[in-house]
């Protein structure tokens, strides 16, 4: 009977062992990921998209082995060093940053903690210290840019506006991604015949009266991927279509909501990219230091035809028949 009851509580303890070994490895197949967005507009949010979707597409889903964490510092720096913060407490494998000044912060958080940050949308790694003239990352941090094709848009504004003469461009200060891209196109205007009109400012509250003096003085306007800027969009649209000066986008979501037209890239497809990169990271297969920086180099040609024909403009055809995609009404 001694014996029968000893095999009994082998029986029961070898059970234990293995359901607590099957729960350890049921962990260890599943992901939890942190997603910080600096801000809520349609680039941002497609690279969001974008990003599940090549994770998704390397096995690794939603609801699935993965858990995702997702928030938005609603262009707050403040907001964003609180929402790093909170997922190095939380442990997460891996952080996705969308836009220079999540990355930023989240690698600042990150770094100490052996947590890898894989971002996206940051235009110039470089400018923003997270990388190195040979694209090699500063620590485990690694991701793709959407580095404008600068020399494109003034080209194609220029084709589409053959008497403009003054470009206007809104850019925040503190994004070092917008003045590195404001020195490119200091750089380049003066080949394609526009005087450069800059205005900074600071924050959102800024924009209103900023977007007045451009107007006052600028034939027409270049947006960059500047957060603040594009989360305030739809301020700068009306009150350059009240003045009829024509606003150029720099990629599909803005000309969706009203810009003339983009020489721009697909922030889905970089946001795949970007994912395809972080399912190497945590597979384990790469480690985000081992990885330079990605970036798209071929532009597509985005134009709005309904916002063409309220300013009474006409698209050449030769551009109007290599376009990605257009429109022909405004997106609400």
């Amino acid at each position: 009977m001694k014996n029968k009851v000893m095999a009994g509580l082998l029986t029961v303890a070898m059970a234990a062992v293995m359901t607590a070994g099957c729960a350890g490895n049921s962990e260890k197949e599943g992901y939890a990921i942190g997603i910080s967005q600096f801000a809520e507009h349609g680039s941002l949010d497609n690279c969001r998209k974008g990003f599940l979707e090549g994770l998704a597409e390397e096995g690794i889903k939603e609801g699935e082995n993965l858990k995702v964490d997702v928030k938005n510092a609603v262009a707050d720096m403040g907001t964003a060093g609180q929402i790093s913060d909170g997922f190095v407490s939380d442990k997460v494998d891996l952080i996705c940053a969308i836009a220079t000044p999540t990355a930023q912060s989240a690698y600042n958080a990150a770094m100490d903690a052996g947590i890898p940050v894989i971002y996206t949308a940051v235009t110039d790694p470089v400018a923003a210290e997270l990388a190195s003239e040979d694209k090699t990352p500063v620590g485990e941090i690694s991701g793709t840019s959407d580095k404008l094709p600068v020399e494109a848009q003034l080209k194609m504004m220029r084709q589409i506006l053959p008497d403009a003469k003054k470009l206007g461009i809104m850019y925040t200060t503190s994004e070092a991604n917008s003045v590195s891209t404001i020195e490119e196109y200091k750089s380049l205007a003066g080949k394609y015949g526009f005087e450069l009109i800059e205005k900074g400012i600071t924050a959102t509250a800024d924009v209103a009266l900023a977007a007045d003096d451009l107007l006052s003085q600028a034939d027409c306007i270049t947006n960059l991927t500047d957060n603040t800027v594009v989360a305030s969009l739809p301020t700068i649209l009306e009150k350059a279509n009240e003045r009829k000066v024509p606003v150029f986008g720099s990629e599909i979501e803005q000309v969706k909501a009203g810009c003339l037209a983009a020489e721009g890239i697909d922030y889905i497809a970089l946001g795949k990219q970007t994912g395809k990169m972080a399912a190497q990271v945590l597979k384990g297969e790469k480690k985000a230091s081992e990885m330079k920086f990605e970036l798209i180099t071929e532009p597509g040609f985005y134009v709005n035809n309904k916002v063409a024909e309220n300013l009474g403009i006409t698209v050449p055809q030769e551009l109007a028949d290599s376009a990605v995609e257009s429109f022909g009404e405004i997106a609400q």
